[in-house]
């Protein structure tokens, strides 16, 4: 996958200008696609030039005026065509498991501060998706909001990035869990 598909994606909840398009990829799309926010108005340079999305000055009393972006239909076409292309495996690169994978020669302590910290951000995450997965779905129970609800994708990718961070917090509570208990038991001893 290409930067210029999560953005297109990102696009398809309506107009929005880069720094909007920077806050919804911070929230909803930084879970399964990581992009600083220059590198977003450099792909919007250029999703524009290639005819993928169009944009528009609108201007502003008080304020600077904004460019705001929407998906052409050519551009359409082009998430069309990703979608129906196969998908890769994803693989994971964690600095954090390489570390981890140390533990037998490097102090635990260090690595057990670690994977609180992560323990902490995986939380913070599960949090944020719980409240973000809320507010998509508003008063109606998850499934009827999965069967009946407007636009799923957004709800649907949030499920995952809710997973994967409840996936993290646990594997780092049970990998701090067993390294005190190895090192109690070596005290024992």
């Amino acid at each position: 996958m290409a930067l210029r598909h999560a953005v297109l994606a990102a696009l398809l909840d309506g107009e929005a200008s880069g720094y909007e398009l920077a806050k919804t990829f911070d929230l909803g799309v930084a879970n399964f696609w990581y992009a600083q926010p220059q590198q977003l108005y450099a792909e919007l340079t250029r999703l524009e030039k290639d005819g993928l999305i169009s944009g528009r000055e609108i201007v502003q009393d008080n304020r600077p005026n904004k460019r705001v972006f929407r998906v052409t239909d050519t551009g359409l076409a082009e998430l069309d065509d990703f979608a129906a292309a196969s998908a890769k495996p994803s693989f994971v690169r964690d600095d954090l498991m390489v570390k981890v994978r140390t533990v037998d020669h490097v102090d635990p302590a260090t690595l057990i501060a670690r994977l609180a910290e992560r323990a902490a951000f995986a939380q913070a995450k599960v949090d944020l998706f719980e409240r973000m997965l809320r507010t998509m779905r508003g008063d109606l129970p998850e499934d009827d909001f999965l069967r009946d609800g407007e636009r799923i994708g957004p709800y649907l990718t949030c499920l995952r990035g809710l997973a994967f961070e409840r996936g993290n917090r646990d594997w780092c509570h049970t990998t701090i869990a067993t390294l005190r208990a190895r090192e109690a038991a070596r005290a024992r001893r």
